[in-house]
């Protein structure tokens, strides 16, 4: 079966670095990712767009207003989420974002709940949802648990999102990491809004012995987020994702396949994000 990864990182980010190099991963680079699509069958992948100034934790404050894909030799089949920073989001920076979406490779937006804090229906992001609509491609939000102590949970909560699908019913959002650990909530959301998606990427970090364990058919730790899969009855929004390089791309797919009904598996891993970022079309 073929696969899309709704959800991997390719920035020079300090922490992802560490963590690819502490799980023993394959190199984080074009190399490495190349390697591991090829092995977990991906033919194309999302790209969420960050960036750091300097060397350090994100987020970072001084990062550029639009935040791109900064390591070399992104893979031809690896779209792009704008990273918004709303620090220095400002009419240029709409007028930039305007211009960026006219081009085929980038084929979303990303927005850093909870690393910002700004709420998803504050009036910075609302140029971002209007330019959205305009040129047909989703909003992506981190929501649930953030990995920097320097991140503030309360926005990134994914009750914050309904306010925000109410009033803008034409665009398409994606709740990243279906707000994990608040997963009933975000279901819920889902549940109310037909315009609200969700990745489920992220749920584990770590190496592929890591996912072994989470495997385990007696393990009950995410048994919140069974329940929250089987509340929401949104077989047809949820996508595969990973948050590579955080996670080794095919015993992931492994374990979420275990846990997806196989009825829903091409949905899941293959035809929901061709919906959901139709620009991808492009670039397989």
């Amino acid at each position: 079966m073929k696969i899309i990864d709704a959800h991997v990182h390719f920035s020079r980010i300090h922490t992802f670095q560490r963590t690819a190099v502490d799980a023993s991963m394959l190199a984080y680079d074009h190399k490495g990712i190349e390697r591991e699509c090829e092995d977990a069958n991906v033919i194309a992948t999302v790209g969420m767009g960050v960036e750091e100034s300097v060397t350090g934790a994100f987020p970072d404050h001084s990062a550029p207003d639009l935040m791109g894909l900064n390591l070399p030799d992104r893979p031809k089949t690896m779209g792009i989420c704008i990273g918004i920073n709303p620090f220095r989001f400002s009419k240029e920076s709409v007028e930039k974002l305007d211009a960026l979406l006219e081009e085929r490779e980038y084929v979303g937006v990303k927005i850093y709940l909870g690393y910002y804090p700004y709420y998803a229906f504050d009036e910075v992001y609302q140029p971002v949802y209007e330019l959205a609509k305009k040129h047909r491609v989703p909003v992506v939000f981190h929501t649930g648990d953030t990995y920097a102590e320097g991140a503030i949970l309360k926005y990134a909560h994914p009750l914050t999102i309904d306010e925000v699908a109410v009033k803008h019913r034409d665009v398409t959002f994606v709740m990243a990491h279906l707000g994990d650990p608040w997963c009933l909530t975000a279901a819920e959301v889902m549940y109310k809004n037909r315009n609200v998606y969700a990745d489920l990427s992220g749920l584990i970090v770590g190496t592929a012995d890591k996912v072994a364990q989470h495997m385990r058919k007696d393990n009950s730790y995410f048994d919140h987020f069974k329940h929250a899969l089987i509340y929401g009855d949104a077989y047809d929004r949820y996508m595969f994702g990973t948050d590579w390089p955080l996670v080794p791309i095919k015993p992931y797919a492994e374990w979420l396949g275990g846990i997806i009904p196989e009825k829903h598996h091409e949905a899941f891993f293959h035809d929901t994000a061709l919906h959901v970022f139709p620009k991808l079309h492009a670039l397989i």
